[in-house]
């Protein structure tokens, strides 16, 4: 079991590079988000390990260990790094016979964060239902899992989902520019995983180049998830959006506008609801999600029919630049009114650069 890239820094010259802006909770305290883990290129499956159950959602899955998915080319770095994920797309199967994929977890657990991950491509197709989430330890829902890619078939637009112990609620007022998913007209607002067929509360994204073929013919994108006490907010950019600072690897959220979907903490407390969470990557078929919704789509024939011939999976496959997991660094002193973006002070910077080390461990 490897550890992460894991970065510290003390060299104030460094931070001046990196934060030249920093950020301010609703109480006015400061901080800015230092890069503590990276996931990617050679070492990026050295930190996950390989789920070889039973696929939970009953998908008509049979995920592999690391030593098949090597061995059969579903999991590799790619010719420029690029980290590749991927369902079998070369075997004919009898109607009824399981597909090969492959589901991933981290190693590292994480009680919040601000994750950013970079894409060129995400999983869709007809019968595929891809994930891109998080899960707490324990037994489910009690520590909370968090949904920031999922979709089915050839969506266009992604669902983002929370599933929690019970007393959680999504605020439907709530700034956010996504729309609460809903079962029968209702809104789902009751996080709570053992309700309303575990479906938890969601949001749709409003943009159609946030799942599927739009996004991936954008030259995929940037999603992220800011996960601390203030709430926990999703954000996705598809390639030519992606901000600057992002780019830069220092992400000021509060400069991006408006998140996708947002979960209040005066409806759903952030920190008690979701503990010890590890990142998943996955890809099933079929199953409680794209099977029951098949007969509803334009897709041919039975998902099970769909299953037999590999050419329909072309599209099934993750292909990841990065994953990055940025810690919460509090400043020294607050800032009265702060809404925003600040100057960082040379004392503050100081201050920074005085508690931590550039290592790479």
């Amino acid at each position: 079991m490897n550890a992460p890239k894991r970065w510290f820094s003390r060299s104030d010259s460094d931070i001046q590079k990196r934060y030249n802006q920093f950020e301010a909770n609703n109480d006015g305290s400061t901080f800015i988000w230092l890069l503590q883990d990276e996931y990617s290129g050679d070492t990026f499956f050295e930190c996950f390990g390989f789920y070889d159950g039973d696929d939970p959602t009953h998908g008509s899955v049979n995920y592999v260990n690391s030593t098949d998915a090597f061995s059969k080319g579903l999991a590799y770095i790619g010719d420029n790094k690029e980290v590749i994920m991927k369902g079998d797309n070369t075997t004919w199967l009898a109607e009824g016979v399981y597909r090969d994929s492959v589901r991933i977890s981290s190693y590292a657990q994480y009680n919040t964060g601000l994750f950013i991950l970079d894409l060129n491509h995400a999983p869709w197709g007809c019968g595929v239902w891809p994930a891109f989430w998080t899960l707490g330890s324990g037994t489910w829902p009690q520590t909370g899992e968090i949904d920031i890619i999922e979709g089915v078939h050839d969506n266009s637009h992604n669902q983002i989902a929370w599933h929690t112990q019970s007393g959680c609620y999504l605020n439907p007022n709530a700034s956010f520019t996504g729309t609460v998913v809903q079962s029968n007209g209702v809104n789902n607002t009751n996080c709570d995983g053992t309700a309303n067929s575990n479906s938890g509360c969601g949001i749709t994204e409003w943009s159609r180049a946030s799942y599927g073929p739009y996004f991936d013919q954008q030259g995929g994108g940037v999603f992220a998830m800011k996960w601390d006490e203030n709430g926990i907010a999703i954000y996705s950019f598809y390639r030519v959006a992606v901000p600057k600072d992002i780019d830069e690897g220092s992400p000021t959220p509060s400069s991006w506008g408006i998140a996708d979907a947002f979960l209040d903490p005066e409806y759903c407390d952030p920190i008690s609801n979701f503990v010890n969470h590890s990142v998943i990557f996955d890809i099933t078929f079929c199953g409680d999600w794209a099977g029951n919704s098949y007969a509803t789509t334009t897709c041919p024939g039975t998902c099970a029919e769909r299953l037999m011939d590999p050419s329909n999976f072309e599209n099934a496959s993750w292909s990841i630049n990065s994953l990055k997991v940025y810690r919460k660094q509090t400043l020294n002193g607050q800032v009265n009114g702060a809404s925003g973006m600040h100057r960082i002070s040379s004392v503050l910077l100081a201050s920074v650069a005085a508690a931590a080390t550039w290592l790479m461990l």
